[in-house]
């Protein structure tokens, strides 16, 4: 008989779909000693047609690990430091403890560590992978809560929590305006600009600096310098402002999709003997370093990262539906944003 989609599937829907018996089936979900790849197969397959998610009484029916698990693309990247340091926080006083997972090297994309963390059966998973796709990452959210993290996206079996890209790329673009900049520059990380790329963060910021400078009447100033995360970014941004200047269009001010990029801008300024305005993005700790200044945008990585585990813990508690919260961003401006040089 087939599943009726006005109400939830159980594990007497997934045994009759799979032609096993229900202790089989949770055997599959426990993990238990002893079962066949070919029984695991039937039962993943009936799960995921049925879209089965486990009831909260069933995970405590294997025992809690009492561990959280995060998938992180990038560990020389700070900001990755705040949102962990949120993270940590909330779960002082808790029995949890986290577990993190770095991306796979190259694209980063998240995958494997994502897999991984669940193949330990952790309780609940956070992912910084904003090229996972939403498919994939449902199927992961039936068996095990899931936030991701800087994702737009909106899904039905797992939370979101994000800042506000937007309305951050604004204000830093109203300020650069605001400051008399013509020549923006916007520096990021390559993208592939695909389907599924158009709600990540550096998709969302490149997409509104585009807009904005058309909306301005600035399009035919637009630039765009795209860098693989990979790079060395130091040597990329000077090879690129020392040929823009030899070009004769060097740009007044550039607009960095992370602080790293704007960092990066700096040094290259600084040993190119440039006047160029910088502004960022995610307000590392070194931005606000007196000798450093950066202006930059604080998307608020740290509450954002205690959200993150909130939202996982509630999962566990036994809420169900899908939540996505956005922050409001706020933009730092310190001495690295200023008027152009007079011409």
């Amino acid at each position: 008989m087939p599943h009726s989609t006005d109400r939830a599937a159980t594990i007497e829907d997934v045994a009759r779909a799979a032609g096993v018996s229900r202790a089989a089936v949770s055997k599959v979900l426990r993990n238990a000693y002893g079962v066949s790849p070919a029984m695991r197969k039937r039962v993943g397959d009936a799960i995921d047609e049925l879209r089965y998610r486990p009831r909260v009484a069933a995970r405590a029916m294997r025992g809690s690990s009492f561990t959280l698990g995060i998938e992180i693309p990038d560990f020389g990247n700070p900001f990755f430091a705040k949102v962990l340091l949120g993270a940590t926080g909330a779960l002082v006083g808790t029995n949890y403890q986290l577990i993190i997972a770095p991306a796979e090297a190259g694209n980063r994309v998240g995958y494997r560590a994502i897999e991984a963390l669940v193949d330990q059966q952790v309780d609940g998973v956070i992912g910084v992978a904003p090229l996972v796709t939403k498919e994939w990452l449902e199927g992961i959210a039936l068996r095990t809560p899931v936030v991701m993290f800087g994702r737009h996206d909106l899904s039905d079996g797992y939370d979101t929590v994000a800042g506000d890209d937007e309305q951050g790329t604004l204000a830093v673009m109203d300020h650069l305006f605001g400051l008399g900049h013509d020549r923006i520059l916007h520096f990021t990380i390559d993208s592939v600009e695909n389907e599924e790329q158009r709600h990540t963060p550096h998709d969302v910021r490149r997409r509104t600096y585009l807009r904005s400078m058309e909306d301005s009447g600035r399009g035919d100033q637009i630039r765009i310098a795209r860098v693989d995360d990979s790079d060395d970014l130091a040597a990329f941004a000077f090879d690129y402002l020392r040929d823009a200047v030899a070009a004769g269009n060097a740009p007044t001010a550039i607009f960095a999709a992370h602080d790293e990029l704007a960092l990066a801008a700096l040094a290259a300024i600084t040993e190119l003997g440039m006047d160029i305005s910088v502004v960022g993005y995610d307000d590392v700790p070194m931005a606000a370093h007196p000798k450093v200044s950066l202006s930059s945008v604080d998307q608020k990585g740290e509450e954002m990262g205690a959200r993150a585990i909130e939202m996982l813990l509630e999962r566990l508690q036994g809420r169900t539906d899908a939540l996505h919260e956005t922050y409001e961003p706020v933009l730092r401006v310190r001495g690295t944003s200023r008027r152009p040089p007079v011409e």
